[in-house]
């Protein structure tokens, strides 16, 4: 850490000290979220006197963990900026969003968001960094194949990725559900075959006939077939990315930040919505991270007043195009749609309005992730059972509400 952890109280004259627990989006020293944050408290301070904001930014390895272990020892930060907010919601430990914005600021978040961090329909979770999915594809590796087009549906996929493996490439299509974040490649396969996690009251239906459907495809015209180069139970979505840059993989599913990083190695590539079944899926994947404010200090004013200026255009508009993520309101999306250096998000942009979150709203949520990233790749092996994995995570899914309830 480049700071020095303060205390939470008051610090000397009547001071208050914030303590904001951060996630990492940087790749390395040189973007690290660390020099985002402690430009923005130094801004903030100027402004506000009275307000010190101490930031500690750990890698999303561990961030969640921090957060959970200092709550856990009776020394919660003021601010947490990590993946999951319901269960401090659910436990009376977080100050609602309207306890702590301005109303210009809270109405502004992009309404998909908002509804996304709320926990028995009060904002507690307030959007921080979005993204969506689209499938990615090599043009050269492409034409080199002698595809003229990118897949608008499952027989395409399929189809394509049969003549990428006939030319040498050494993934057609890679499949991500090694452990890193296998419920995000999840969720994509669920939607674009018509299901999803949970139904509209919020059920899980992870075995539903749409997911087993799903996971049948993929065993047995993708892994079957050995399309996706590798065993998708070993294969992390870093390594996914990693191979895509290197020129390796022909296609796969993607989120913004996948742009720098085969632009940086000269990667020419295209990008299309989901293929689904018959044509486009349903909806595609959202994801946004989450900024909450934890009640055990005190300090709703201070972190109310730091949380505007976290909130405003020019600080989302910074950090959303220096991580190559999303903005998360309204005002600052227009901005980025209207600006021509920002053209290629603008396709992942168009998307967040009907995109399908994780269901973060429900404590079972962080359990029902982890059985996920523990039991997914099992799923499509050659020899594995879609059926009998999906109704097995579906059992944990049912334990988990009713001892929710």
């Amino acid at each position: 850490m480049t700071m020095t952890l303060t205390g939470c109280g008051s610090g000397s004259g009547g001071d208050v000290t914030l303590q904001l627990v951060a996630a990492d989006y940087g790749h390395g020293k040189s973007n690290g979220s660390q020099q985002y944050w402690d430009q923005l408290a130094r801004g903030f301070e100027k402004k506000n006197p009275g307000i010190k904001v101490d930031v500690h930014v750990y890698s999303w390895t561990d961030v969640d963990k921090k957060v959970a272990d200092m709550v856990d020892s009776g020394h919660a930060p003021d601010l947490a900026q990590i993946g999951a907010y319901a269960d401090y919601a659910a436990k009376g430990k977080l100050y609602s969003a309207d306890q702590l914005l301005s109303i210009p600021v809270q109405a502004n978040f992009t309404p998909s968001l908002e509804e996304a961090g709320e926990y028995k329909r009060v904002q507690y979770g307030m959007p921080f960094g979005a993204s969506t999915r689209r499938l990615f594809y090599n043009k050269k590796l492409f034409a080199q194949a002698g595809i003229t087009a990118p897949p608008q549906n499952w027989n395409d996929i399929a189809h394509d990725a049969q003549l990428l493996k006939a030319h040498g490439v050494k993934m057609p299509f890679a499949l991500p559900l090694g452990p890193e974040e296998t419920q995000a490649e999840t969720l994509m396969w669920m939607l674009s075959g018509g299901g999803g996690y949970t139904d509209s009251i919020g059920k899980y239906t992870i075995d539903s006939p749409e997911n087993v459907r799903t996971f049948s495809w993929l065993k047995d015209n993708l892994v079957g077939k050995g399309l996706t180069g590798t065993d998708p139970a070993k294969l992390n979505r870093g390594a996914a990315f990693q191979g895509f840059a290197d020129g390796d993989v022909g296609m796969l599913n993607g989120h913004p930040t996948l742009m720098k990083q085969a632009e940086a190695k000269g990667i020419d590539y295209g990008t299309v919505e989901l293929p689904g079944t018959k044509g486009k899926a349903k909806a595609t994947m959202g994801v946004a991270d989450w900024m909450m404010a934890f009640k055990q200090n005190g300090h709703r004013a201070e972190a109310g007043k730091f949380l505007d200026y976290v909130y405003s255009d020019k600080n989302v508009e910074k950090f959303s195009g220096e991580y190559g993520l999303l903005p998360v309101t309204t005002s600052a999306s227009q901005a980025m749609q209207a600006d021509d250096k920002y053209s290629k998000l603008h396709g992942f942009l168009k998307q967040l309005a009907s995109a399908e979150f994780y269901p973060a709203n429900k404590t079972s949520w962080p359990l029902i992730s982890k059985t996920v990233k523990a039991k997914m790749g099992a799923a499509v092996h050659p020899n594995g059972n879609p059926s009998g994995v999906l109704t097995d995570i579906q059992n944990t899914a049912d334990a988990a509400d009713s001892a929710a309830e």
